[in-house]
Parts: structure tokens; sequence; C-alpha cells
């Protein structure tokens, strides 16, 4: 009795944690993808303005996009520690 108690609580911790981790990837995920729209839509626009510094603000551009994307990258990982480990 003790036993099938035991493994219905490791059960329900298991998928607590599933569902922990689904939504912080999803969270981080939105995060950044409203960042990266961010971007290059201020990106579009200072082009439009001034389309001479094109070179310059591409640099920016895929900096700020590498930086970005690199949160949900840690987000993940951070998540799938925080999975195996807890």
């Amino acid at each position: 009795m003790f036993n099938l108690l035991a493994q219905e609580a490791a059960s329900n911790v298991d998928a607590g944690k599933a569902i922990a981790l689904a939504l912080g990837i999803g969270l981080g995920s939105l995060g950044a993808g409203i960042g990266i729209g961010n971007i290059f839509g201020s990106m579009i626009q200072a082009v439009a303005r001034q389309p001479e510094l094109r070179g310059e603000l591409q640099g920016i551009q895929w900096l700020g996009f590498a930086l970005t994307e690199a949160v949900v990258f840690y987000g993940l990982i951070g998540g799938l520690l925080a999975f195996v480990l807890v």
C-alpha cells in the first residue's frame, strides 16, 4: 500500500516538473520572440529613415539578435538542469 502511494506521489512530482519546464521554456521563447521582433522592426525603421547607416546598424542588429536568442538557450539549459537535478 505504501509503495503504491509513493509511486503515485513520484509520478505527480514528475508531472509537475514537466509542466514547469514546459512553461518556463515557452515563456522564455515568447519573450525572445517579442524581443527579436522589436530588434528587426527597429532596424527596418532606422534604415528607412537613414539608409546610409545600414552597415553600422546591421552589426548592432545581429549582436542584439544573438544576445536575445541566447536567453532562450539559457532558459532551456536551466530548465533541463532543474528538471533532472531537483
